[in-house]
């Protein structure tokens, strides 16, 4: 089922369509803390102070926020991000991804910030000199070139972004999270170091290494 359209300048959409071959089951319904991914995503959203809706999703999770489902099932994110950006009439929209638990909202609303000031139509962040793909926030202006790049089976989500940005003649904008940390713009509630915020939750393993990581940081 499709979300409401929204007048809003900005919406944010968790993906949470992928596989989970490594979890096992939907590792949107894995529980982190006590509390399951697909929550914690959502409230990291609504920290940054953005609506929350789900793009794509392989069970039913409609009771914690309205669905928008891609068309095609199993082609990857992208096309839950087109799916989701045909949705709303926001703006811009932020897109995160289900398994960055330890991720801050403030780095999000960092992200929402530079894009409102800058106009860029791609913003990312980078750690340790590596750009990550998801969080991301896309400025409306780059749906018709992703969709171009979805329809054509080029389905890799970060060479869609450096696509779209090129025929808009524009660079993706690379914001480096060590630099925002320093300067206080973007922290952890629990003061993890940057280098931390990007952990993917993709096994069990990786879940019970976030949790450690956790624990740690509350002794």
């Amino acid at each position: 089922m499709k979300g409401p359209a929204s007048e809003e300048l900005e919406a944010g959409f968790v993906l949470a369509g992928g596989k989970s071959s490594r979890m096992g089951r939907d590792k949107a319904l894995a529980l982190f803390g006590g509390r399951s991914l697909i929550e914690i995503a959502l409230e990291t959203l609504r920290e940054a102070g953005v609506s929350s809706g789900i793009a794509g999703a392989r069970s039913d999770l409609s009771g914690f926020a309205g669905v928008v489902e891609d068309v095609e099932a199993d082609q990857g994110p992208l096309g839950g991000i087109c799916a989701a950006m045909g949705s709303t009439s926001a703006e811009r929209v932020v897109f995160l991804s289900v398994d960055l638990p330890l991720l801050p909202a403030s780095l999000i609303g960092c992200m929402l910030n530079h894009g409102r000031i800058t106009g860029q139509a791609v913003t990312v962040a980078s750690v340790n000199g590596f750009v990550q793909t998801f969080p991301a926030v896309l400025d409306r202006a780059v749906l018709p070139w992703l969709e171009r790049r979805h329809q054509s089976g080029q389905r890799g989500c970060y060479a869609a972004f450096q696509a779209a940005a090129a025929a808009l003649e524009e660079p993706v904008s690379v914001l480096p999270v060590e630099v925002l940390a320093q300067a206080g713009q973007a922290a952890h509630p629990m003061a993890l170091p940057a280098t931390w915020w990007f952990l993917n939750v993709n096994s069990p393993a990786d879940l019970e290494r976030a949790e450690s990581i956790m624990r740690a940081s509350e002794s």
